[in-house]
């Protein structure tokens, strides 16, 4: 799992704790100091977010963004840019990349029709080059 804010951090590490199978959680130093909101829902005791469900952070019908950890906050800033030069993009949170979640990241575009997925790692064997085999493939 790869948390990108404090609602993700909190639910994710809650499951991570349940499941009965072995769980790597990848954390980025850098988003320590960042304070995000959290939901009423987020300040539950029994808040959780399940391994493997994506999260839709912002809805756009022009392109979409696929990105974790702290790559969610560039995604996030380059949307507002392009807003201004009427370009909607559709930004999905991974949380997990294993189980990723593929239905997610197909529905979305195959709604948009373009895809640009944003990490801070390699190209080769990256989760960018997963999910564009994944969506060559469906």
């Amino acid at each position: 799992v790869s948390p990108y804010s404090s609602e993700d951090a909190k639910g994710l590490l809650k499951s991570a704790i349940r499941d009965p199978d072995p769980v790597v959680v990848l954390e980025n130093e850098l988003l320590y100091g960042v304070q995000f909101q959290m939901s009423d829902e987020a300040l539950s005791k029994d808040f959780i977010v399940p391994i493997g469900k994506a999260k839709i952070e912002r809805t756009g019908q022009h392109i979409t963004l696929v990105a974790h950890s702290k790559a969610v906050q560039l995604a996030l800033e380059a949307s507002e840019i392009l807003a201004k030069e009427g370009v909607e993009c559709e930004i999905i949170n991974l949380r997990s990349l294993r189980p990723l979640d593929e239905e997610a990241i197909v529905t979305s575009v195959m709604k948009t029709k373009n895809l640009i997925t944003i990490e801070q790692g390699w190209p080769q064997c990256g989760i960018g080059s997963e999910i564009c085999a994944r969506i060559i493939e469906s």
